[in-house]
């Protein structure tokens, strides 16, 4: 949801921003900008549009050692070059680039329009700039009316900001993410680290209340009252390479072939003799717990409904909720809860809430997401990472797989934790199998008929998706993942609401995609054939024993596992699926319109 780059140093900025908002670009494209100081002023380039389009309007690239530049998902406004970041005060002597949303910016604005300051743009950021030059007017300094700025706003915000004639970035960070890269002759802040992961793997995630002044040799990092803290330097795990296209045409295609390296790395050291091992859960962890809520949004939500499925399977009472639904939907909450939050980044604003709002009622609190260091993770009070690598494609697809994993061996953990629960009694075999999980994925990814299915159903005007039981949240998966990137209309049903109501959407140009697991398919196989019936071409998604294949026009297929993994396994083929038809439709696939990879505000 937006994407910040910020750069001090010595040496010239400009490529090093260039390069970081390409980087981000995963975040927001509908507009980008830069603002550089070079000793003669604050320049900004600034227009609609993707990088590329910026770089294309640079015919002489700015130079300076300090910038600032942003990448944007339009929230306030429509993606036009007035509302392109970075925005200025009216002698654009400041420039700011801002994620987030200001809550009280129309009251701010009017106050600052009667004190003679000129607006050019129908965003909330604007009001920062200006705010920050009315205080200067008043203050002993930059920094301080930079505070007096912070305070007066409403609402959430990652800030970066250039002052002319001052060797500094300034930034401040509530409710939005933030986090300074450490080079031996530079600095940078971005939103997130592939933004500079070029140049350096360590950083410092700052956090909420944080003011951070960078100068070229050096950084300090206080509260809002000007009191030093102190935030621990951390190191980035992750290859420059790995966020990268390398040799694929898309990131997208790059992170589905990925998923056998990705999920090899999410299944080490958590099986030991047989049982599931969490470094940081000790055993019985989860003893006092009688509840578990799993909360969640689009993609995330889907894997917490592969996990909840499994828990109730297990005899634990389970609930699978919208993260933005959360506040109305939780129902009862107390210290024997356990809220269990998935989110890939680690700072989706609806999951954060539903986080807060859970501690709040004394709940325990677990993060299951992707980014050490992220906002989820250091206020759950535990984290278990996924440890997919770096995904910039906007569709999630690696996470999804590595999330759904992770998530079963937590069910795994927590079924034998809890008393009232069941363990399953193949609990064994799952274990066993997930051995082979990654090479059966690499098998998928090596013999998938999904090119030439995309191409047979491309004139089709709608596409279904069902499943039983765990397949529904696969099937959920799969038309979401279709309508991402193909624009085409897709929807998941769980097999037995067909007939109440979808099914009179049914045509011959609207295949099915039954998925099955090998395990409770019988429904899926009944509901599939009535489609059929009205003529409807079927499908089949799943291993070859599924009763499925024997009534359905297309086939395909997994390899032979346990139930589990079979439904992860046709989920790939569905990415598949909708990368190969995205492609014959030529449509934006890393970046379909109107979607951000990490959405920040609610």
């Amino acid at each position: 949801m937006c994407g910040i780059i910020a750069r001090i140093g010595h040496g010239d900025a400009t490529e090093t921003l260039l390069s970081g908002l390409e980087n981000l670009e995963y975040r927001g494209y509908d507009s980008a900008g830069i603002a550089v100081q070079n000793g003669s002023g604050v320049k900004v380039h600034k227009t609609s549009g993707e990088v590329a389009d910026l770089k294309a309007t640079l015919d002489t690239r700015p130079s300076g050692n300090i910038g600032i530049g942003h990448t944007r998902w339009s929230t306030h406004g429509p993606p036009t070059d007035e509302n392109a970041h970075p925005h200025t005060d009216t002698a654009g002597d400041v420039a700011v680039v801002h994620n987030g949303v200001i809550d009280n910016y129309d009251e701010l604005r009017a106050q600052l329009q009667s004190q003679g300051h000129e607006f050019h743009s129908d965003t909330d950021t604007e009001v920062i700039p200006h705010l920050i030059d009315e205080y200067r007017q008043d203050s002993a300094s930059t920094e301080q009316a930079i505070r007096k700025a912070i305070d007066t706003l409403e609402g959430s915000y990652a800030i970066a900001a250039l002052v002319d004639g001052e060797e500094r970035v300034y930034a401040a960070r509530k409710g939005s993410p933030l986090v300074l890269g450490l080079d031996d002759d530079e600095w940078f802040l971005a939103s997130d680290v592939p933004a500079f992961l070029d140049y350096t793997d360590q950083v410092i995630y700052l956090e909420d209340g944080d003011l951070v002044v960078l100068e070229p040799d050096s950084y300090r990092i206080t509260d809002l009252g000007g009191t030093p803290v102190e935030r621990p330097v951390d190191t980035v795990d992750w290859d420059p390479d790995d966020a990268g296209k390398g040799e694929y045409d898309h990131y997208m295609e790059k992170e589905i072939h990925s998923q056998p390296t990705a999920l090899a790395n999410t299944i080490e050291g958590r099986i030991e003799n047989g049982t599931v091992s969490f470094d940081d859960l000790e055993p019985g962890k989860f003893a006092d717990i009688d509840t578990v809520q799993f909360v969640a949004c689009g993609t995330s939500y889907h894997a917490a409904m592969y996990a909840g499925q499994q828990l109730r399977t297990a005899g634990l009472q389970t609930a699978v909720i919208r993260a933005s639904e959360y506040e109305t939907s939780a129902g009862p909450i107390d210290e024997s809860t356990l809220v269990i939050a998935v989110t890939q980044s680690g700072e989706t604003a609806d999951t954060l809430d539903a986080v807060r709002t859970a501690a709040s009622h004394d709940a325990q609190t677990l993060a299951v997401t992707n980014v050490v260091g992220s906002t989820a993770a250091r206020e759950a009070d535990t984290a278990i990472y996924i440890r997919a690598g770096p995904e910039v494609g906007v569709a999630a697809t690696k996470t999804y797989s590595s999330q759904a994993v992770t998530l079963t061996l937590l069910t795994q953990r927590l079924a034998a934790d809890v008393p009232e629960a069941t363990p399953v009694d193949d609990s064994e075999e799952l274990l066993e199998t997930l051995e082979d999980f990654p090479q059966h994925v690499e098998t998928v990814l090596e013999t998938s008929q999904a090119r030439l299915l995309a191409r047979e159903f491309m004139n089709s005007t709608s596409y279904f998706f069902i499943g039983n039981g765990l397949s529904h949240s696969v099937a959920l998966e799969g038309a979401l993942k279709f309508k991402e990137i193909t624009y085409e209309h897709a929807e998941g049903f769980a097999s037995g609401e067909l007939k109440h109501g979808p099914l009179a959407l049914v045509t011959e140009k609207s295949p099915l995609f039954a998925v099955s697991t090998g395990d409770a398919d019988e429904k899926t196989k009944t509901n599939a054939i009535e489609a059929q019936s009205r003529g409807a071409p079927i499908v089949a998604v799943g291993p070859a024993t599924s009763p499925l294949v024997d009534v359905a026009d297309a086939h395909l297929s997994v390899p032979d596992t346990h139930p589990v993994w079979a439904g992860l396994l046709a989920n790939v083929q569905l990415q598949l699926v909708s990368y190969h038809a995205a492609t014959l439709l030529e449509r934006s696939i890393d970046k379909p319109r109107n979607l951000a990879k990490s959405v920040t505000v609610e």
